[in-house]
């Protein structure tokens, strides 16, 4: 009988041992064994993944440039996680390093800080993950694609449009977006140009760190004497050339200082049928997030974007798609913005009566 029970416990025992060694060896990380770690988009789906960082919704237009985006890429078959930094660089650098860790096929970002996002972008990059960025230029990244619109052009317009209205040979205040970001540097180049060639005075400016409208506000009242100088300002954009003309208006100036902005915000467009605001720069945000998401599904294809320009990021000659603004005004109101169906009549005339 005991011989039986030790050949008994002897089988348990080897029984056992083999059950440990096949758990043991079924429980081996795939990296260990020599074969790729699987990734998200290995799990069931074959859908093109884009991950999408956005400086913030703070901007009005963001929020349109989000939804033809994503219904374009949507169309073609994509599907686009979005993510929104809120204006925190450390945010927006982890919203990145989040969509690397995921193997994202592609990365569209609007950047807060054009010279912070240089090293994550460039680990995007080493990854085999193609980066586009999107109206604003990451420096020294060597990004995919750059897609955007003339922001020189922005900038000459407006100031076309403003010593048009004031003449030539007098005071302006400049109040403009973060130096962080680097279209704000473009715009005033092609402003200054403008302000040369009509002998102009820039005689104060602000700059609003992440494009926060209250500091525009605070600049007005703040430096009321000044601004009582002043013939016209030229505003970054149409957020916060509502807040200038609300200052204005408590200071009785409204529609007396002549004020331009742009993006073709919708209460921009009112101000302007209105008389209180005397242009903006109307932007084709549909045409820049449907060709956007179209080339954005290409690269994670793996396919180049061939481009008739280039554009200089400080070291590399990346592929630039550039797209022409509109100056906006009271005479092609109708025919820009209504006729083309950015906004409805009924809503930029809204305030006006017959």
């Amino acid at each position: 009988m005991m011989h039986t029970d030790n050949y008994l416990n002897k089988i348990i025992r080897i029984f056992l041992t083999a059950v440990l060694l096949a758990l043991s060896l079924s429980g081996c990380n795939n990296n260990e064994s020599g074969k790729p770690e699987i990734k998200d988009k290995d799990l069931g789906s074959d859908k093109i993944r884009i991950g999408m960082s956005f400086d913030s919704f703070v901007i009005e237009r963001w929020q349109r440039d989000r939804d033809v985006f994503v219904a374009t890429a949507r169309e073609l078959g994509a599907e686009v996680n979005v993510q929104s930094a809120n204006g925190e660089v450390a945010e927006q650098i982890s919203q990145i390093q989040y969509f690397i860790d995921r193997g994202m096929d592609a990365i569209v970002v609007v950047p807060i800080d054009a010279d912070a996002l240089t090293d994550v972008v460039k680990k995007a990059r080493k990854a085999g993950i193609p980066v586009m960025c999107y109206d604003r230029l990451v420096r020294n990244a060597d990004s995919d694609l750059y897609i955007s619109f003339d922001n020189e052009m922005v900038g000459d317009l407006m100031g076309r449009s403003l010593y048009a209205a004031i003449g030539k040979g007098k005071d302006v205040i400049t109040i403009c977006g973060p130096e962080s970001d680097y279209n704000v540097e473009q715009v005033g180049n092609g402003f200054s140009s403008q302000t040369h060639k009509n002998t102009g005075h820039i005689i104060g400016s602000c700059n609003c760190d992440g494009w926060k409208s209250e500091i525009a506000y605070d600049y007005i009242n703040d430096n009321k004497e000044l601004v009582k100088k002043a013939d016209g300002i030229m505003c970054g954009n149409d957020a916060l050339a509502g807040v200038v003309i609300r200052a204005l208006s408590e200071l009785r100036l409204a529609g007396k200082v002549v004020v331009v902005g742009q993006d073709a915000d919708l209460d921009a467009c009112q101000r302007i049928v209105e008389g209180t605001q005397e242009m903006t720069v109307y932007k084709p945000v549909e045409k820049l997030a449907r060709n956007a998401a179209t080339y954005a599904v290409s690269l994670a294809q793996g396919e180049s974007v061939k481009t008739a320009t280039h554009y200089n990021d400080g070291t590399y000659d990346i592929p630039f798609i550039k797209l022409q603004p509109v100056a906006v005004n009271r005479d092609n109101m109708d025919e820009v913005i209504i006729g083309g169906g950015y906004h409805l009549k009924e809503d930029v005339y809204i305030n006006v009566t017959k």
